[in-house]
């Protein structure tokens, strides 16, 4: 029996010629939308090639598209860091003994997911519009970065929560018996294994944050959005701007999806590796290296022999 059938019966040769045809008629409706979105776009001279060839001007990408990827970038990279660190702190929070440093971290965790991050990204900038020691010109790079960390953040401290309650019980329990702390089980055994366990999450998480970054072209932040925007505004090819700018966003999204997966991959092999060491329970690698225990010796067929004929 395998997984499938605990979930849910199998269909039958009725429900499988059901989902054939539904995922056949799919298929075609979308097939029928893009063949249609196409024309559209065709009769109205978006294809042509005057409307693509401002991209192959060195102009286009050097004053438009790479200073605006750069900026994308820039304040994603900070703000996925930023987010990443205040999750694990505030995850962690809400996991503590101590009830007020518990409450204080649910109440921020709660509060900041919440809040729509347009909300958030909004009035940052306008706080640090006003404020003397930020510059006037960074004011909608930090409101994006800190809209971005608090939010995001939020959400990774969830994950961290719910992937250390999710680890089996024995984990703690095997830490508390060789002597580690509570604290030390969870920062040393228990975390790292919620974070591999959870980097599928994550990962989706991260690329929200990426792609959140074009709001701010609502607070007038340079980014690839608005610079593609302006980009279309300036050569009149505002539809294939836009297209060029969605199809390096994908890109960057599926680098960046591509990337996280080789480092969890990695850290749950290293994970593993440690985790056995550390407890000293043999995995199936450690079985390969202990040679094999002495079995009973089987007899010598010649001097069974002879004792027989005695």
């Amino acid at each position: 029996m395998n997984d499938q059938s605990l979930l849910f019966d199998l269909p039958g040769p009725r429900a499988r010629r059901r989902e054939r045809i539904g995922n056949v008629t799919g298929i075609v409706v979308l097939a029928a939308l893009g063949v249609w979105l196409i024309a559209a776009l065709a009769a109205k001279d978006q294809f042509t090639a005057a409307r693509w060839a401002p991209f192959l001007t060195a102009s286009a990408w050097g004053d438009y598209l790479l200073p605006g990827l750069w900026a994308t970038l820039r304040a994603a990279a900070v703000a996925l860091v930023a987010a990443f660190v205040f999750g694990v702190v505030f995850g962690l929070g809400r996991l503590a003994d101590a009830r007020p440093v518990r409450w204080v971290s649910t109440v921020v965790v709660e509060f900041f997911r919440a809040v729509p991050v347009l909300v958030l990204m909004l009035f940052f900038y306008f706080m640090f519009s006003q404020v003397p020691f930020v510059p006037s010109t960074s004011a909608a790079f930090w409101g994006v970065v800190t809209a971005l960390t608090l939010y995001n953040g939020s959400v990774v401290a969830e994950l961290v929560r719910s992937g250390i309650h999710s680890l089996p019980s024995g984990q703690r329990e095997a830490a508390l018996a060789i002597g580690l702390t509570p604290s030390r089980s969870r920062r040393l055994i228990e975390l790292p294994q919620a974070l591999v366990a959870m980097m599928p999450a994550m990962i989706s998480q991260l690329i929200v944050a990426l792609k959140d970054t074009a709001l701010g072209y609502i607070i007038t932040y340079s980014e690839l959005l608005a610079a593609g925007s302006l980009l279309g505004s300036a050569k009149a090819n505002l539809i294939p701007a836009l297209m060029v700018t969605a199809a390096i966003f994908v890109v960057l999204n599926f680098g960046m999806s591509w990337a996280a997966q080789r480092l969890a991959d990695r850290l749950s092999r290293r994970t593993s590796e440690q985790m056995s060491t550390f407890t000293g329970i043999a995995t199936a690698a450690d079985v390969a290296d202990i040679p094999a225990p002495a079995g009973p010796v089987p007899p010598d067929p010649g001097r069974s022999g002879r004792r027989r004929r005695r």
